[in-house]
């Protein structure tokens, strides 16, 4: 476990519990009109980024230490975003506007007759839990198995997971998958028996997204620090030698691969009740490219700055749809610029070489002051 822990982890460990106990206090116990007092939006708000948060997380894995460059991680959180509103549409029952016990509200305004087979089952919380991690975690694998066997790499690979959400976006869209069409999942009631528009609904999902992130977190320093992350790690900078020295490379890609699409998933399906809707515009192409840029920016391979690269970027996010909404594009591009121009390394990699120079400089004046007493 020592190997595990280390100065970055604790740290973003406390800040996790920090923002789990001060976000829900300033919410609750803070006077409306006060200064600490946060309002109700702001809370499934900063839930949602500690989604995407997860998500940059799961990329990181794939991008930072595999060398796998995946844009197509967007289609594993939103069929995570799917189970999970399946299971609460399931949940609704007479209280729809068509007031059908067994079928969705869209279901019956398409004048389907019986729910599909591939419903069946979501209405128990265990299961809708297992199709989370089950349903993008078997895509991650029948997609890897056959890419990393044919050693598909570089861009091919990426170009290949951009066209594989591309593909489920297009088919979410049609009406007779059964999943809503363009419109998706929406008007959700309860999750486990309580209001999803409750205050104590909200903050319970806003604790439960900072313990998915932690755990998310330490199950990939567990990773990264195992022996399957060193191989993991020689893979990234030199496959062939790898291969050479006797590895199934392909395995090793198809497991990390794997576990990100599952984590990926968790991170959706904490979405959907914060957000209230899922919807085929969740696969579109340019939200997964989006993720890796909040790895890029934060720091690709270091789990932390994926995290904080997430937050920072969908913050900007939020105060520039809301100031200038039509340049948003054209800032997240420059900024992905900058930082591949003047900060390879991303936030922390920058933070961390001026740390070092900080901490080196009264060690280089000792040392000068040495050698002039010494002349």
């Amino acid at each position: 476990m020592s190997t595990i822990i280390n100065r970055q982890a604790v740290v973003v460990l406390v800040l996790l519990a920090l923002a789990a106990i001060v976000i829900p206090a300033m919410n609750l116990a803070a006077a409306p009109g006060s200064v600490f007092h946060l309002s109700d939006h702001l809370v499934p708000l900063f839930g949602k980024y500690l989604c995407f948060a997860l998500l940059a997380l799961s990329v990181d894995l794939v991008w930072g230490f595999c060398g796998i460059l995946s844009l197509g991680h967007g289609a594993f959180f939103a069929l995570g975003g799917y189970a999970m509103g399946m299971y609460l549409m399931r949940q609704v029952g007479s209280r729809g506007v068509y007031a059908d016990p067994v079928l969705p509200d869209f279901m019956v305004f398409l004048n389907w007759k019986e729910l599909p087979w591939f419903w069946e089952g979501f209405n128990h919380f265990p299961y809708a839990l297992l199709m989370i991690l089950a349903v993008p975690g078997a895509l991650a694998f029948v997609f890897g198995w056959f890419a990393f066997r044919s050693r598909v790499t570089g861009v091919y690979l990426s170009i290949m997971t951009q066209a594989m959400t591309f593909a489920l976006m297009l088919a979410f869209f049609r009406n007779d998958m059964g999943f809503g069409g363009n419109n998706g999942l929406t008007d959700f009631k309860d999750i486990l028996g309580f209001s999803v528009q409750a205050k104590s609904t909200r903050i319970a999902l806003f604790v439960l997204s900072v313990a998915a992130l932690a755990a998310g977190y330490v199950l990939c320093r567990w990773v990264v620090s195992s022996k399957l992350g060193k191989v993991v790690v020689a893979i990234r900078d030199a496959e062939s030698r790898t291969r050479f020295l006797g590895y199934h490379v392909e395995q090793y890609k198809l497991v990390v691969f794997t576990l990100s699409a599952m984590l990926a998933g968790v991170a959706g399906a904490l979405y959907v009740p914060q957000v209230g809707i899922i919807n085929p515009g969740e696969f579109a192409p340019a939200n997964s490219i989006e993720a890796v840029i909040w790895v890029a920016v934060g720091g690709r391979g270091t789990l932390a700055g994926a995290i904080l690269g997430a937050l920072v970027v969908n913050a900007g996010k939020t105060w520039f749809t809301g100031a200038v909404p039509e340049y948003w594009l054209f800032a997240l591009g420059g900024l992905f610029v900058l930082v591949t121009l003047f900060m390879p390394t991303g936030i922390l990699g920058a933070a961390d070489k001026v740390w070092k120079r900080l901490r080196s400089r009264p060690e280089d004046t000792r040392g000068e002051l040495a050698s002039q007493a010494a002349e």
